[in-house]
């Protein structure tokens, strides 16, 4: 069980089939969640904001019972007479195709004293005879009632779930009277109580439309409802009614969804209005209601639409026919009156411009709706990226994934927003960015954890191996170090203590691992220095190799480089030694340039980054002769060539010691050392060197008498005060022993110089 939840939990495509499940959960409403919700509501805002049209719409102009209006006039309500005043200059000097009251008249005006005259007239005859005049200039409502008669009014009303279903006034007529024998409920809001004007003014003005909102979750006004339902009927938004009589459509159709498109319940997609060429549809949600399409901020500064205070009206001071063939809605700004809104473009949002903005939105024919098969696009969209994330995120890099998302996240953002320009259609996309998130942070995390993994692994693998700024470097760019095996040009060389038995011999154990740890650190930190690769310790000697596993062109050279420098550190490491009691020491070398194999090699048991091939081999055998020919370092002419001449300080020159056939190989294989310049530069040398040369070809080509005359001179430069022999004197030697063997037992006549140790 373990075993299979550790698989379940490192499954790579873990985190993007979750996130693709939880927002199909939440797109096809099994599982709802509040803070994708939130976030498709943030986002509308926003594209609302940005993409928002701007301007000023000149058919609709508000007129504005403000505060210096208040202070003009009165405080609030006015009385009749007032508002009478204000509709008659509307309707008749200023000419207005349609006026819609965003106010309610539900109680009468008494402010006149025509109630306490009537109770007056019961006792008094005179004054009885004179009410049917004074009623004609008293009662304010009657005269409301005859300013509004006749003309494109449209009153409004208030409904509520408050109170116990409190009902005050009178409603207008129902539209739809076909839905009261539809046997399923539609989602149109219910509501069961209003306040509505008095009989008489709603029997003047018949048409009439409720400014009810539908404030969402977070208290922003972001839809209207176009149609609501008391007492089983159904009646019209104030800015629907507007529309009706500004546009002489009065007859209200619906269009219902199938059933198999929402779930099994019939839902309300759109209202119709008008017939033939002059039909307007109107696309609604369930709850026939309507996303308001703001054309930018409210209020007399936003600039959307323009105000007119009501004071100014009334006196005249507005020109006339100023408002001739334009639709007026008459409202409050004033806080007072408390008619004011928080909106996504404004959080002090006058309420009767909600209404204008839903006005002007309806005669452009364009409201933003979210149409039924939202929730499937939306599904479909999440199943696209998942499908195009699964493919994509194994075959990409970091920084590629990246780009990846962000190419996503334009795209999703593009089709949205293109969407919502060309059709209006507000379409959910929380859920979309929330797994295009979700992926991107878990994969970058996934990442940077398996990256810091790989990079730990790394550091394991070829920490006791290359030098720890060559693995800082190698940890920038894990992908391209592993320890597959796999063939590459290296050089090889192996490093052999001397005089290792007689020390071991005379020292204790502690002495004895004190020499060879200070032999090994010292060493170790040259080959380190040059850029090698530590591969083991084998007894008192120890195996290198460069070019792996960084690449490095020049290995042969930091080969050679780190062979001298070894070299030199013998000196001081010997004075150490004495000084501490122990017996000074001395290294052999052996370096080879060659294809090899290198990688991780071993058993199920234990396993090591090493090389292999035959010029490991021959690194082995070179190194074997260097006591033969007794110098520290000897190289093969691979080697030689790779690292070419060194000249200046630093540098060598290359001196031929011999070409040999070493144990299991057929063909010879010419050594050689290196000699640093300080050494190089001497005029003697040089003319040993010459001499050496000039004798070692002699000898190949069996001329025996020059070849030992010229190691005669060769001799004859030896410094007498030298208390050790140069190498080329030693090897000169050696090649006299060599020339006398030769005369006993003389070589074939095709013999090429090479000298044997098959039998070494």
């Amino acid at each position: 069980m373990r075993v299979v939840l550790s698989r379940i939990l490192n499954w790579r495509p873990l985190p993007l089939v979750f996130a693709v499940l939880l927002g199909l959960c939440h797109s096809s409403g099994l599982w709802r969640l509040s803070y994708l919700t939130r976030f498709d509501q943030t986002l509308a805002d926003t594209r609302l904001r940005v993409l928002a049209p701007g301007g000023s719409d000149p058919r609709i102009v508000i007129v504005d019972i403000d505060e210096r209006s208040l202070a003009e006039v009165g405080r609030w309500p006015w009385g009749r007479d007032r508002m009478a005043a204000l509709t008659h200059e509307l309707f008749g000097r200023q000419g207005a195709a349609a006026v819609g009251f965003d106010l309610v008249f539900a109680e009468p005006d008494n402010s006149s004293g025509l109630p306490m005259l009537e109770r007056l007239a019961q006792t008094d005859p005179v004054l009885a005879a004179r009410m049917p005049m004074l009623r004609q200039s008293l009662d304010h409502d009657a005269a409301l009632a005859r300013a509004l008669q006749s003309h494109n009014a449209v009153l409004g009303f208030y409904l509520s779930n408050a109170g116990g279903g409190v009902e005050s006034g009178q409603l207008p007529a129902p539209v739809l009277p076909e839905l009261d024998a539809l046997p399923e409920r539609l989602g149109i809001t219910r509501w069961s109580g209003f306040s509505a004007s008095l009989p008489s003014l709603a029997a003047a003005a018949p048409q009439a439309g409720f400014f009810n909102f539908l404030p969402d979750d977070d208290g922003l006004v972001r839809r209207v409802p176009l149609l609501a339902e008391h007492a089983g009927k159904r009646y019209p938004a104030l800015s629907l009614a507007m529309l009706q009589a500004y546009t002489g459509r009065p007859d209200v159709r619906v269009q219902v969804a199938r059933p198999a498109q929402v779930g099994g319940h019939a839902a309300l997609t759109a209202l119709v209005l008008g017939q033939g060429s002059q039909t307007l549809r109107i696309p609604v949600d369930p709850q026939a209601a309507v996303r308001v399409p703001f054309r930018g901020a409210g209020g007399r500064a936003g600039g959307s639409f323009e105000y007119l205070g009501a004071a100014d009206v009334l006196a005249g001071r507005v020109p006339a026919a100023h408002l001739a063939g334009r639709l007026v809605l008459v409202g409050s700004s004033a806080p007072g009156m408390f008619d004011v809104q928080s909106t996504p473009v404004g959080l002090a949002f006058p309420g009767v411009e909600v209404h204008a903005h839903l006005l002007s939105g309806l005669l452009d024919g364009r409201v933003p709706n979210e149409p039924d098969w939202a929730p499937g696009f939306e599904i479909a969209l999440l199943l696209a990226c998942g499908a195009v994330l699964s493919v994509m995120l194994r075959r990409v890099r970091a920084g590629a994934s990246m780009l990846l998302m962000l190419a996503l996240v334009v795209a999703v953002l593009g089709l949205n927003i293109w969407l919502y320009v060309r059709h209006a259609w507000v379409l959910p996309l929380a859920a979309t960015l929330f797994l295009l998130a979700v992926v991107h942070v878990t994969h970058m995390s996934l990442g940077y954890v398996r990256e810091g993994r790989r990079r730990r692994l790394l550091t394991q693998m070829f920490g006791v191996y290359v030098p720890p700024e060559r693995v800082a470097q190698m940890a920038r760019d894990p992908r391209r170090f592993d320890m597959h095996a796999e063939n590459r040009s290296l050089s090889i060389m192996f490093c052999d203590m001397r005089n290792f038995t007689a020390a071991a011999e005379a020292l204790s154990p502690e002495a004895l691992r004190e020499l060879i740890n200070r032999f090994f650190s010292e060493m170790t930190a040259e080959i380190r220095n040059q850029r090698g690769t530590l591969d083991k310790y084998i007894g008192d000697a120890l195996m290198a190799f460069w070019g792996a596993p960084i690449d490095d062109p020049e290995h042969a050279r930091h080969a050679v480089q780190a062979g001298l420098g070894m070299i030199a550190r013998m000196a001081p490491l010997n004075r150490s030694l004495v000084s501490a009691g122990l017996p000074p020491i001395s290294v052999g070398l052996g370096i080879n340039t060659g294809w090899v194999c290198v990688g991780d090699m071993g058993s199920n048991v234990r396993r090591s980054y090493t090389v292999m091939g035959d010029p490991v081999n021959v690194a082995s055998r070179i190194e074997s002769l260097t006591r033969h020919y007794g110098v520290d370092l000897l190289v093969g002419e691979d080697t030689r060539l790779a690292a070419g001449d060194m000249l200046g300080e630093g540098g060598w020159v290359w001196v031929e010691v011999d070409r040999v056939r070493v144990k299991g190989k057929t063909q010879g294989v010419s050594l050689f050392t290196p000699v640093a310049t300080v050494v190089a530069d001497n005029i003697t040398f040089k003319e040993e060197v010459r001499l050496w040369h000039l004798a070692l070809t002699a000898c190949r080509q069996q001329q025996w008498s020059l070849s030992e005359t010229l190691l005669q001179s060769l001799m004859a430069l030896a410094d007498p005060a030298s208390l050790t022999p140069h190498p080329v004197q030693g090897l000169g030697q050696q090649l006299a022993q060599r020339i006398a063997q030769h005369r006993l037992s003389p070589p074939p006549p095709d013999w090429d110089g090479t000298h044997a140790f098959d039998k070494k």
